[in-house]
């Protein structure tokens, strides 16, 4: 299966805003709406024929800046299950083992039955075996030794956790604002 590349939105004054597929940039293209740009890489977009038989081309950069709003820099990244096991790089955080997605669980560091809330920052991926034995306890109630410290992804680190196809110029992009927590695969 191949992944179509997406394009990397950023607001006009430069802050990540989500990916666009190739379709809905070639829309901001034509409505004018791109103001700016970056990137090295194009994605080529071809349309219909003219009278003269000449295709028509859109060639689209691989980072963009759209009119609009200033995104609000205090938005807190959705949690979800796919992009916690994959900033925690699929591996129990408290056996170290490497695990398929199917095989893995949110596990609340303070439970929720301790008041414990679903938070970046009181999550970590776990085997359901682990998961399981820590139960309804935290990790020192339970002697399980937490690997890593958990942490909430910034907004370029977020991008990064949530597209597997990035393009060079893209990560180059969003790796400049990671953090020091982020582990890349």
């Amino acid at each position: 299966m191949t992944h179509s590349p997406r394009i990397l939105r950023l607001d006009k004054a430069g802050y990540p805003i989500g990916w666009l597929s190739k379709e809905t940039a070639t829309i901001l293209y034509a409505k004018g709406q791109i103001i700016w740009s970056l990137g090295d890489e194009t994605i080529i977009m071809r349309g219909g024929y003219s009278r003269l038989g000449i295709q028509t081309k859109i060639e689209l950069p691989s980072i963009i800046a759209c009119e609009g709003d200033i995104v609000s820099r205090n938005k807190k990244p959705p949690l979800c299950n796919r992009l916690l096991f994959r900033r925690d790089q699929y591996i129990c955080m408290y056996c170290g083992d490497s695990f398929a997605h199917a095989d893995l669980s949110r596990d609340h560091i303070v439970p929720k039955i301790q008041g414990g809330k679903d938070l970046w920052t009181n999550v970590v991926t776990a085997c359901r075996r682990c998961n399981q034995r820590k139960g309804g306890r935290t990790p020192e109630q339970a002697s399980m030794e937490l690997l890593a410290v958990p942490f909430e992804p910034n907004p370029f680190e977020y991008l990064y956790l949530s597209n597997h196809h990035i393009m060079s110029d893209q990560m180059a992009f969003l790796g400049a604002k990671f953090s020091k927590n982020l582990r890349l695969q």
